[in-house]
């Protein structure tokens, strides 16, 4: 199908943001994998997320079965009786704002919540903003039934109900058990041993959010070209999707979780529970076993509250440990409210796109505004960020008390 300048433009718009979105998603999940790693000072923290970067590299290629769920079950843009036509009222520059406005309120979210250090799920603000640009279409545009609720719930809502406690259940029990299997060996063998176990255990998670999240974007980016009309979703889902978006999103995870994202590995490392390294070894295993099983079943599983669900359990497993019930209530608090709110922003970005686009009588200037206004709001909190940081040196410094704020760091 021939597209318009237009759309091609809108088009490759999309595709860079969906690769910052990625991006983010790879600094501000470092943490699901490293965090308890880094805490018990099994691995550096230069060298866990240089491992993180190569292993999540490396996961994103091994599925496409998330992606597919993205694709396919989140937003109702293709049309099912006709090959490769989008829904009835739909054209391909009002389906591009719809991604594009998504990605927006994801980003947007992603870059708030790393600000101040929670680990909320970067997946549920990437489904919140494509579900607020749904219901932005059905509201401003017209689109009827733009938002698969069908699939949200399946896929997305149900997992997120339940995968913490599982993770977090299944880690305390883990924790218990090898507590009291090596209850007559001395403290400094156990944790030296459970060190090394946990470079095993943190590489399999990284690999496992490789696999899963590194996903989601290909999926964003699929959807795109579905909404230009240059893939089908059928044929993506019966051959795989092209090869370039495979390895795009994957270097872009990959160098995103290079930088680190150190104000929320000190959160889940030091915020949540003094870990040591048995519990460290029993919260990993759970993450990875849970996040790669979830994968293989196309569930868009939140890496983030898995991996805190897993560190609660090793806290509560463990005998005697020091559960910091405060944090982990902030952060159960940005996990409610990430759906909705990076919903509002993915409206908000469709209502301001879509009425330009009508004033003007051209898409790609509406779909210019959210792209310049992401940008800039994005260096302003890059720029707020600033005033405190944490780094590499930092993030393993003691939680000094209970009302500690969240993105507490060194002032540089």
């Amino acid at each position: 199908m021939l597209v318009t300048i237009s759309v091609l433009i809108i088009l490759v718009l999309v595709v860079m943001t969906a690769l910052a979105f990625d991006f983010t998603n790879g600094f501000h999940d470092t943490g699901n994998a490293m965090a308890t790693s880094i805490a018990t000072g099994a691995l550096s923290p230069r060298v866990a997320v240089g491992l993180s970067a190569i292993l999540n590299l490396v996961g994103a290629f091994l599925s496409v079965e998330v992606a597919l769920t993205v694709t396919t079950d989140v937003l109702h843009i293709q049309s099912k009786e006709a090959s490769g036509a989008l829904v009835a009222g739909l054209d391909s520059q009002t389906a591009l704002l719809i991604v594009f406005a998504g990605l927006v309120g994801g980003i947007i979210w992603n870059l708030l919540t790393w600000l101040f250090g929670l680990p909320s799920s970067s997946s549920h603000a990437l489904f919140g903003g494509l579900i607020g640009a749904g219901l932005g279409a059905t509201a401003i545009a017209g689109i009827s039934g733009a938002v698969n609720w069908n699939g949200v719930i399946s896929k997305v809502v149900v997992p997120a109900l339940f995968s913490p406690v599982i993770a977090g259940v299944i880690a305390a029990i883990g924790t218990a058990l090898v507590y009291a299997i090596t209850k007559s060996v001395g403290d400094n063998f156990r944790r030296s041993g459970f060190r090394w176990g946990q470079i095993g255990t943190a590489s399999l998670v990284s690999l496992a959010h490789g696999t899963g999240d590194a996903q989601k974007t290909m999926g964003v980016i699929a959807l795109a070209l579905v909404a230009a009309g240059q893939l089908n979703a059928s044929d993506a889902a019966e051959n795989g999707l092209p090869v370039w978006i495979i390895v795009s999103c994957a270097v872009a995870i990959a160098a995103g979780t290079y930088m680190g994202g150190w104000r929320i590995i000190r959160t889940l490392g030091k915020g949540l529970v003094e870990i040591e390294s048995p519990q460290g070894m029993a919260a990993e295993a759970a993450s990875a076993a849970i996040i790669m099983t979830s994968s293989h079943a196309g569930m868009a599983l939140s890496t983030t509250h898995v991996a805190t669900g897993s560190i609660l359990g090793s806290g509560v497993g463990k005998p005697g440990a020091k559960v910091r019930w405060g944090v982990a209530g902030r952060m159960l608090a940005a996990w409610v409210i990430t759906l909705p709110l990076a919903g509002l922003v993915g409206f908000t970005a469709f209502l301001v796109a879509e009425s330009i686009s009508k004033a003007t009588g051209d898409a790609l200037i509406g779909g210019s505004v959210i792209f310049i206004i992401l940008v800039a709001l994005s260096l302003y909190i890059y720029q707020h960020s600033r005033s405190q940081t944490v780094s590499a040196d930092s993030v393993n410094n003691d939680w000094d008390h209970e009302n500690e704020p969240v993105t507490i760091g060194a002032n540089k």
